[in-house]
């Protein structure tokens, strides 16, 4: 037996992999952590001095002015609120669709659960298309409304493999029980998968939300009256506007509004603004995706 103060002494070649392994991890996440950093650097450094280079690690001639340029512009707290429903309309519905089709999936009782994987799993490689797609939500009605941004996103055929996967690693004595005692097949799914499935729902969370954040292309698709504009279609509004002006600074009034900004340093800020919200809220959610994602890939 050893006691609680028994000490292993290390070999030299454990202590060179150890001191090996801790430099490549702080060197890798220095590059990692670097890119986002200098960009923060850039945007509270002064446009005009930035274009000068050399700028690493604190800005040189520090400024709120581009800040207060993005912040000035109108409608911006206006985009912020559509992009926060979008995320979480978008990421509840598609979580409780996809999640209860991939528990029909896995219901050895149900005779056509293969052929809807299979038709599903389709999908991740065949598309209609740009053209018939926008020709499609044109029919339906879903152009210039709020309901474009999530309703085609409710089923999800790899989120549904992720799912279906970490559901097929349960036990399955725990839905058999439910089914004995009467239970129905929703009140299993409520009562049982949703809270046994945590991990892998709060991973594909994450995932979905960063991506409807980020997501602006379809806006511009789907609502050219700008009634719907989110946050990154009035911030890429903002950097052509910042290129705009740059082009036309041999005007007096608007080299007078401009001469300390640039677009590099109005990019910088933008940056920032876009990607601090998902910063905030990842760190909750990193145990979960990690756990979610690796334990559900562990049956096909």
């Amino acid at each position: 037996m050893f006691g609680p103060k028994t000490f292993y002494k290390k070999s030299l070649g454990s202590r060179i992999f150890d001191w090996v392994n801790f430099i490549f991890m702080i060197v890798f996440a220095f590059i990692m952590i670097y890119p986002f950093w200098n960009q923060l650097v850039v945007s509270f450094n002064e446009g005009v001095d930035t274009m000068y280079g050399n700028l690493y690690f604190w800005p040189r001639k520090f400024t709120l002015e581009n800040y207060q340029y993005v912040f000035q512009r109108q409608n911006l707290a206006k985009g912020a609120l559509i992009s926060v429903m979008r995320c979480v309309v978008a990421t509840v519905s598609s979580l409780f669709c996809t999640g209860l089709l991939a528990y029909v999936t896995t219901i050895r009782a149900f005779m056509g659960r293969k052929f809807m994987r299979i038709i599903f799993i389709i999908t991740m490689y065949f598309s209609g298309g740009l053209i018939p797609t926008y020709l499609l939500y044109t029919n339906l009605g879903l152009m210039e409304t709020f309901t474009v941004y999530w309703l085609p996103g409710l089923f999800g055929a790899y989120n549904m493999l992720l799912i279906g996967s970490y559901i097929q690693g349960l036990p399955d004595s725990l839905p058999e029980s439910a089914r004995i005692d009467g239970a129905s097949e929703m009140k299993i799914y409520f009562k049982i998968i949703i809270p046994l499935c945590k991990p892998v729902f709060a991973a594909l969370a994450v995932m979905i939300a960063v991506g409807h954040w980020n997501s602006w292309f379809d806006v511009l698709l789907y609502n050219s009256s700008g009634k719907w504009d989110t946050l990154q279609v009035y911030l890429r509004k903002i950097l052509l506007q910042a290129e705009q002006a740059a082009k036309l600074q041999a005007e007096q009034k608007m080299y007078e509004a401009m001469k300390n900004l640039t677009t590099t340093s109005i990019r910088a800020a933008t940056t920032m603004v876009v990607s601090l919200p998902i910063l905030c809220v990842y760190p909750f959610f990193q145990k979960y995706f990690v756990g979610g994602i690796t334990i559900g890939a562990v049956k096909g």
